[in-house]
Order: structure tokens, then sequence, then C-alpha cells
């Protein structure tokens, strides 16, 4: 019972401390902030400031550059972007243009090959061309020396005289070695001496 009775008395000192902390600190602390914001108001709204709108003031200073730090971040990333954009399609633009400059020049350089292709076509088709005249030519030349093989130096001589220089040279050098010596002493001595000096500048 003695006990008992103990463990109460050393409950309610317990709840005595703990009323007596609390009420210090309203005391102490709470109650003289409380009446000097009163006292701050009081002599405030005196002098005609109006406290509330101060406050909002106050406030509204302290949040405003948070807001405008973040609009202003986002303004400028914005603008940043929007720089990025208009100079990639300004670096797309070049390139297509270098992309038209480079397909030009393949166009150009594509249409001169196939020139150039043509020509060398043209030219060797010439060239066959001259070719079979020029078969077709030895040919006719070599029947032609066979004719005059066959007839008399006599009868060849003063044909030959009548050609220009050139078919006749282009005769008698296809002539055999006696052939000829048998035409040119059938020809006049100064058809023979022309036409045997140039005979000698040809070989």
């Amino acid at each position: 019972m003695a006990r008992k009775a103990k463990q109460n008395i050393e409950d309610v000192a317990l709840e005595e401390q703990k009323s007596g902390k609390i009420q210090w600190f309203l005391f102490a602390i709470v109650i003289p902030v409380i009446f000097s914001i009163l006292v701050t108001i009081i002599v405030m709204t005196y002098y005609g400031v109006n406290v509330f709108e101060k406050t909002k003031e106050i406030s509204d200073k302290i949040s405003m550059p948070v807001f405008q730090t973040d609009e202003k971040q986002k303004e400028k990333t914005t603008t940043d972007y929007n720089q990025k954009i208009v100079d990639l399609q300004a670096e797309i633009k070049d390139k297509e243009a270098e992309i038209q400059s480079l397909e030009s020049i393949i166009d150009s350089r594509d249409k001169n090959l196939q020139k150039i292709e043509a020509e060398k076509e043209q030219l060797q088709k010439e060239i066959n061309e001259f070719k079979q005249t020029q078969t077709t030519s030895d040919v006719e030349t070599k029947e032609i020396v066979k004719t005059y093989e066959t007839m008399s130096a006599k009868k060849a001589a003063p044909i030959i005289t009548q050609m220009s220089d050139d078919d006749a040279i282009q005769i008698l050098a296809n002539l055999k070695p006696a052939t000829l010596a048998k035409v040119l002493e059938q020809m006049d001595p100064e058809d023979a001496a022309r036409l045997t000096k140039k005979l000698q500048s040809q070989s």
C-alpha cells in the first residue's frame, strides 16, 4: 500500500514537472513572440501600413525570384533549342545544295564520258572502214599488177606513162624486178628517169 502511494506521488511529481516545462516554454518564448508580433502589427497599423498586404509583398518577393528563374531558364532553354533547330535546318540546306552540286558534276561527267565513248566508236568505225577500203584497194592493186605482169612491156609502158605519177609508182613498185626493167626500157627516157627517181625515194 505504501509502495503504491509512493508511486502515485512520483507520477504526480513527473506530471507537474512536465507541465512546469510546458508552462515555462509558453511564458518564456511563445507568449513574448506573440506579444511582439501583436505590438508590431499595432504599431505598423498606426503608421498606416497594411500589414497583410506588406506580408503578401514580402512573400511574393521571396517566391518571385524562384519562379522568375524557372521562367527565364525555360525561356533560355526554348531559345537555345529554337536556335539549334535553325542551325541544323541551315546545315541541312547546305548539305542539300552540296549534293545537288555533286550530282550536277556527276551528270556532266557522265555526259562527257558518253560523248567521248561515241567519238571513240565513230573513230573506230572510220578506222575499220579505212582498213576495209585499204584492203580492197590492195586487192585491186594486186589484180591490176597481175594484169600488167601478163602484158608485154611494149604495151604496158605507154599505158603507165599516161597515168598520174602516184598511180604509176603504185603499179611499178609491185611489179617483179625483171618485168619492171622491161617496162622502163620501153618508156621514154625522161619518163623512165622521173619514175625511177620516185621509186627510189619511196623505197
